[in-house]
């Protein structure tokens, strides 16, 4: 590699991790595409590159170490590479050589290959969208993974990915939010979810409950999520309608919902359920574990 190109952190985290999971050939070849791209500049060699890596690296685990997994989070809270396997870290790293020379040129690079890349491809460019170069002009795009109908595109950009609730503003967090709710998409693994909480998402979601509850049809527990922080006179009869539910699963929910809640009334409802509050004073019951129950439920 060339010493007088500088390697960032997260680039150098990404190629010690392959250097250690992958074969010795396909690291050498890894350094000498890097080494083209860097001199060359050329959009070509970098498309190239990106889709030769499937010779080289394979789809294998990476089985992050636990230090390992602290190092990335260290370097880029959220960033769920422990997730990902070897073939897309490395196309994830011939991402990070590419020479933009400014935003636009980026963008205009990038859309080439969400244009003609295969559905792989363009996960992986979807989940590294948080560590792009100028990552904040990479909205319209992240909005556009949101819009397919393909599950696995949707989830890299809505779960276990920092991006959407860094970057969107109000309006995109709450489509995303909503359609992940029409697609039964886990939503444990949208990230931040607290932080980007909002009221006109609460409402949404209310009215989504009602129209479901019409229909004689269940909702998942996991969306009152981002109902519990309103929680208000106005709503507080459908948190109890969920609270007296026969399903457990509903009413951990909504009471967990409770829990988030400064209304008074909501607090009074927990205390009914000692046993359930125990769990939740505790730590023992979060969204994780709903969220993870139900997933369960709905492959079984």
């Amino acid at each position: 590699m060339s010493s007088t190109n500088q390697i960032n952190p997260i680039s150098a985290f990404i190629l010690s991790v392959l250097s250690e999971k992958s074969e010795e050939k396909s690291t050498v070849w890894l350094a000498q595409k890097r080494e083209k791209i860097l001199i060359s500049g050329k959009e070509m060699d970098f498309f190239m590159a990106f889709s030769q890596a499937s010779r080289y690296f394979k789809k294998n685990p990476l089985n992050l170490t636990e230090d390992q997994i602290n190092e990335i989070q260290s370097l880029s809270p959220g960033l769920r590479i422990d997730l990902w396997d070897q073939l897309q870290l490395a196309r994830v790293y011939l991402l990070l050589q590419y020479p933009a020379a400014d935003a636009a040129s980026w963008k205009n690079t990038l859309q080439k290959l969400f244009e003609t890349g295969d559905m792989y491809e363009i996960e992986a460019l979807y989940a590294a969208l948080p560590i792009m170069p100028y990552a904040e002009e990479m909205v319209a795009r992240a909005r556009e993974g949101l819009r397919t109908n393909i599950t696995s595109v949707f989830d890299a950009v809505a779960l276990n990915n920092p991006y959407p609730a860094t970057y969107f503003d109000e309006s995109a967090w709450n489509q995303m939010v909503v359609k992940a709710i029409f697609m039964q998409r886990p939503l444990f693994k949208i990230q931040n979810a607290e932080q980007r909480a909002n009221q006109e998402l609460a409402d949404i979601i209310i009215d989504f409950a009602h129209e479901r509850w019409s229909a004689g049809r269940d909702v998942i527990p996991e969306l009152w999520r981002f109902v519990g922080p309103f929680i208000s006179e106005k709503n507080l009869k459908d948190i109890k309608k969920v609270v007296s539910s026969e399903n457990k699963l509903e009413r951990k929910a909504a009471l967990l919902a409770c829990s988030m809640s400064d209304f008074s009334e909501a607090k009074d409802l927990i205390n009914e359920y000692p046993e359930i509050k125990k769990d939740i004073d505790s730590g023992h019951l979060t969204w994780e574990l709903i969220g993870q129950e139900t997933l369960e439920k709905a492959l079984s």
